[in-house]
C-alpha cells in the first residue's frame, strides 16, 4: 500500500476542507500536523478551545474533531487517494485523536468523494425554514450516511419530535438560568469588525422562535440582544437524533464523522441544517433522549428543512 507524499498544494486543499467542518460554538478545537517520517496527517484536539461549562466531558469537542476528520477523508478521496484513518492511535498521547494517511487506492475510491462540493456549501442555518417536508428518499439517504459511519439516525414521528424538542427547551431554559453558561456562550460571540477567526458572528446567530415551538440556542442570554427580532419558525419541525450504540471517546469521534456525512448529504440535496445540542449538555436530559427500550448514546439532535442559507462563519488557518 503506497503512501503519497503531501506537497504544499495538496496540504492547502486538505486543510481548507478540514477546517470547514462544524464545531460547537465554532470553537474549531482542532490542530493539524504533518509527520514527515510517515507522511501521515495528525489531528489533535486543542484544549485551549474547550467549553468547561457546556462540555465538561469534551464529548462535543470530539464530535467537532470527528467532523473535521470526515472532511479530510472526503478531500483525500476527491484527490484520487484512499484515506486510512486511525482513531486514538497512541494512548500515551490523549490529545492525538486521529491520524490520516494518504494511500494508493486498492480498488474503488471511497464513495464519500461525491460529497466534496458540499463541503464548502455547508453552513449552519439558524433561520426559520419553509415547512416544506424533506422527501423520504432524502431522509433515507441521510440515515444511510449515518449508518455508513457506524452511527444511527432516529427520525421520530410527531410525538417523538415533540418529546425531543421538549427536552431541548428544558435544557435551553436551564442554560439561560445558569450565569456561568450564559457567560461562556457570550464569550464566543464575535461582533462586526473583529478579526477573530473563532466563535459565532452576530450576523449568524439567527432569531428566536416567536411561537416558542423550536428552542434555538440563545447565545446572548436574557434579555435578548436587540439586533434581531423574534420570527415565526416552521410549524412542524423535522428533526433527527444521531446516536451510537456505545458512548466512548472513539464513539464520539465516529459520531462526529457520521454527523458531517449526514450534513453534507443533506447539503448536496439542497437541505439546510442546524444542530439542537442543548439537551446533550445535561446528563439527565441526554439520558431522557435515549430511544425507548434501547440503551444508546444520544449525540446530537439535527434540525433540517428548506430555507435560507446560514451566515458564513470565519475559519482559522490550519
Amino acid at each position: 500500500m503506497q503512501s503519497r507524499q503531501i506537497d504544499a498544494n495538496v496540504l492547502e486543499e486538505l486543510m481548507a476542507a478540514a477546517v470547514a467542518a462544524p464545531s460547537i460554538h465554532n470553537t474549531q478545537p482542532w490542530r493539524f500536523g504533518l509527520r514527515a517520517d510517515t507522511g501521515s496527517l495528525e489531528v489533535r484536539v486543542d484544549s485551549r478551545r474547550a467549553l468547561p461549562q457546556t462540555d465538561p466531558d469534551r464529548r462535543a469537542q470530539h464530535l467537532s474533531v470527528g467532523a473535521a476528520v470526515f472532511n479530510l477523508r472526503v478531500a483525500v478521496a476527491h484527490l484520487g487517494w484512499d484515506p486510512v484513518v486511525r482513531l486514538l492511535p497512541h494512548p500515551g498521547e490523549p490529545d492525538l485523536l486521529a491520524t490520516v494517511r494518504l494511500t494508493s487506492p486498492a480498488g474503488e475510491l471511497p464513495d464519500c468523494r461525491w460529497l466534496y462540493p458540499a463541503v464548502e456549501r455547508r453552513h449552519t442555518s439558524r433561520m426559520p425554514f419553509t415547512g416544506r417536508p424533506v422527501p423520504g428518499a432524502v431522509v433515507a439517504e441521510m440515515s444511510e450516511a449515518a449508518q455508513a459511519e457506524g452511527a444511527r439516525l432516529y427520525v421520530p414521528d410527531f410525538a417523538g419530535t415533540r418529546q425531543l424538542l421538549g427536552l431541548t427547551a428544558a435544557a435551553e431554559a436551564r442554560n439561560q438560568a445558569d450565569p456561568a453558561r450564559v457567560a461562556e456562550s457570550r464569550a464566543w460571540i464575535t461582533v462586526p469588525g473583529t478579526k477573530v477567526p473563532y466563535g459565532v458572528p452576530l450576523t449568524a446567530l439567527g432569531p428566536q422562535d416567536a411561537d416558542g415551538r423550536i428552542p434555538m440556542r440563545d447565545f446572548t442570554g436574557r434579555p435578548h440582544m436587540p439586533h434581531r427580532p423574534d420570527r415565526h419558525f416552521e410549524r412542524h419541525a423535522q428533526v433527527a437524533l444521531l446516536w451510537t450504540v456505545r458512548d466512548r471517546r472513539e464513539d464520539w469521534l465516529r459520531a462526529g464523522q457520521a454527523l458531517e456525512r449526514v450534513l453534507l448529504t443533506a447539503t448536496a440535496h439542497g437541505v439546510r441544517t442546524s444542530m439542537l445540542h442543548q439537551a446533550m449538555e445535561w446528563p439527565d436530559l441526554r439520558a431522557a433522549a435515549r430511544l425507548p427500550q434501547r440503551r444508546c448514546g444520544p449525540q446530537v439532535l439535527i434540525r433540517f428543512g428548506y430555507g435560507p442559507d446560514g451566515g458564513r462563519t470565519r475559519r482559522a488557518s490550519a
